[in-house]
C-alpha cells in the first residue's frame, strides 16, 4: 500500500520536487512527512521541526532558502495538526497526553528519512514548540551534527501568579475528565484567520502574514485552534523537566526576536548562557516566528544555521 501524502504545492512556494509521505510512530498515530531536494549535490539536510499548529507547506519558503544555500530539507506534521491523525473529536483542539508522544513522532520521521536516503550529515532546525521537542530529542541518542533553534519553547510565557493556578487547573482537568477543553481565551479558529495582522504577535512582516493567511484560507483541514487543558498540564510538565537537565554536547545556536510574547525567555537565556557550544543571538524589534519575520532577519538567522551547520 502506497504511503503517499498530500502535498499542497499551490500555496507552499517552495521548491520543485518536494513531496509528502505518512509514516507511522510506534503506537499507531499517522504523521505527514515532507522532503524538499536541494537543487544541486546537498551539502546535507535540515530537519525543521515545527511549532504548534504549523504543518508542512507553511515552511515552502524556508526550504526554498535552504535549498538555495545547498542545503535538502525535511519537516513533519506532528500528530495533532496539520493533515496528521487528530485525537479528539473536536479536530480543531491542539492536544496531547504526555509530551513522549512526540519523540515517536520524530523517530518515525527519521526512520523515513533514513529509508528515504536523505543527503548527509543532518542538522535540527526546530522552531517553539519544535525547540522543546528537539531538545529533548538532542538529550538521547540522535543522528543531529548541529542544531538551530528558533523561539525554542523552553518555558511557556504567563504571569508568575498565574503559574500555579494553570497547574491547579490543568490538574484538576486531568482528575475530573475535562483536560480536553480549550485553555480559557482560546477558541476553534485559527489564530491566523482570527486575529489581523496588526497587533499580531508573530511577525512583523506584512508579507509573510499574507503568506501564512492564505494557506489558511485555502486549506483550512490543516489549521489548528487553542491547545488544550492537557496540552498545557504536558507542555509545563515537559518544561520543567527540561530544565533539570543539562544541555548536550552539540554546536548550537537560538533566536529570540526582542517582541517576543509567546515563549519564556528567561529559560532561554539561562541555558544558552550555559551551554558550552550555544550562541543566543537576539532579533531587534522582531516577534516570536523569526522564520517568517522581515528578509534581513530571517536570512540573518538563515545564514547564521546554515554556517553552523557548514562548520559542524
Amino acid at each position: 500500500m502506497s504511503n503517499q501524502a498530500p502535498f499542497f504545492h499551490d500555496v507552499a512556494e517552495g521548491p520543485s520536487g518536494a513531496r509528502a509521505l505518512w509514516a507511522t510512530p510506534s503506537d499507531g498515530a499517522r504523521v505527514r512527512v515532507g522532503f524538499w531536494p536541494a537543487p544541486r549535490a546537498a551539502k546535507g539536510t535540515v530537519f525543521l521541526l515545527p511549532g504548534r499548529s504549523e504543518y508542512l507547506e507553511k515552511y515552502g519558503r524556508t526550504a526554498a532558502e535552504l535549498a538555495e544555500r545547498g542545503y535538502a530539507m525535511v519537516s513533519i506534521d506532528w500528530r495533532g495538526q496539520g493533515l496528521a491523525s487528530r485525537a479528539l473529536p473536536d479536530p480543531m483542539t491542539g492536544h496531547i497526553g504526555d509530551f513522549a508522544e512526540y519523540q515517536r513522532d520524530i523517530e518515525a520521521m527519521i526512520d523515513l528519512a533514513q529509508a528515504q536516503s536523505m543527503p548527509e550529515p543532518w542538522h535540527m532546525l526546530a522552531h517553539s514548540m519544535g525547540g522543546g521537542i528537539g531538545l529533548r530529542t538532542l538529550m538521547g541518542a540522535h543522528p543531529f551534527k548541529a542544531a538551530a533553534f528558533s523561539a525554542p519553547m523552553w518555558g511557556i510565557l504567563m504571569a508568575a501568579w498565574l503559574r500555579p493556578i494553570a497547574m491547579a487547573l490543568t490538574t484538576a482537568a486531568r482528575w475530573f475528565s475535562f483536560e480536553d477543553r480549550y485553555i480559557p481565551g482560546t477558541k476553534a479558529r485559527t489564530y491566523v484567520l482570527e486575529q489581523g495582522f496588526a497587533g499580531n504577535t508573530l511577525t512583523t512582516d506584512a508579507s509573510m502574514w499574507d503568506y501564512m493567511h492564505r494557506q489558511a484560507e485555502a486549506h483550512p483541514e490543516m489549521t489548528l485552534g487553542g491547545p488544550s487543558l492537557g496540552w498545557l498540564k504536558a507542555a509545563l510538565a515537559e518544561c520543567h523537566d527540561l530544565s533539570l537537565l543539562p544541555s548536550p554536547d552539540l554546536p548550537v545556536i537560538a533566536a529570540l526576536g526582542s517582541a517576543e510574547k509567546i515563549v519564556h525567555l528567561g529559560p532561554v537565556h539561562a541555558r544558552m548562557a550555559a551551554w558550552p557550544k550555544g550562541k543566543l543571538t537576539l532579533y531587534q524589534g522582531a516577534e516570536h516566528e523569526v522564520l517568517m519575520e522581515r528578509p534581513a532577519t530571517r536570512l540573518r538567522f538563515l545564514d547564521e544555521a546554515t554556517a553552523l551547520f557548514g562548520a559542524a
